[in-house]
């Protein structure tokens, strides 16, 4: 469980140098206006150019936070690695019954995770299943066919 939240803390670590990269590289290159020198000003809400690079700095952020969260989202509760075979369970035509859903699992056996493919109220919840120790889960059942 650990390495997974360590691997989305390091995610938004590396999100963080980058932005923090570009956003001096944006105040090394743009040069300050006249106006702002004389008037000791900020060149943010008085300079059209600089307030669209800035404007653009904050999308590519929402962006880049949105994709690790997307990225993070897919990825197994312990071990922290990227689920697998995507099952596709349910009906389209009777969502009330069996809504559609796609099924990710760990290739380690840690557990599954349930995602819904209909968003009928607000975001969809993912269901994560754990599963503490598939291989004695198996030892019993094959205990009881004996």
């Amino acid at each position: 469980m650990m390495r997974y939240w360590g691997i989305l803390v390091a995610k938004l670590a590396g999100t963080g140098l980058v932005l923090a990269t570009a956003w001096m590289g944006l105040h090394a290159v743009w040069p300050l206006p006249e106006t702002a020198r004389r008037f000791n000003l900020q060149p943010f809400g008085t300079d059209l150019g600089y307030t669209m690079a800035i404007l653009g700095l904050w999308l590519l952020a929402v962006g880049l936070v949105y994709l690790v969260a997307l990225d993070q989202r897919y990825r197994c509760r312990t071990c922290g690695r990227r689920l697998h075979m995507p099952v596709s369970s349910g009906a389209w035509n009777s969502l009330l019954l069996r809504s559609p859903r796609t099924d990710y699992i760990c290739r380690y056996g840690h557990g599954t995770l349930r995602v819904s493919d209909v968003e009928l109220v607000g975001m969809s919840q993912t269901d994560w299943h754990g599963v503490d120790d598939m291989w004695k889960e198996l030892e019993d059942l094959e205990m009881m066919d004996k």
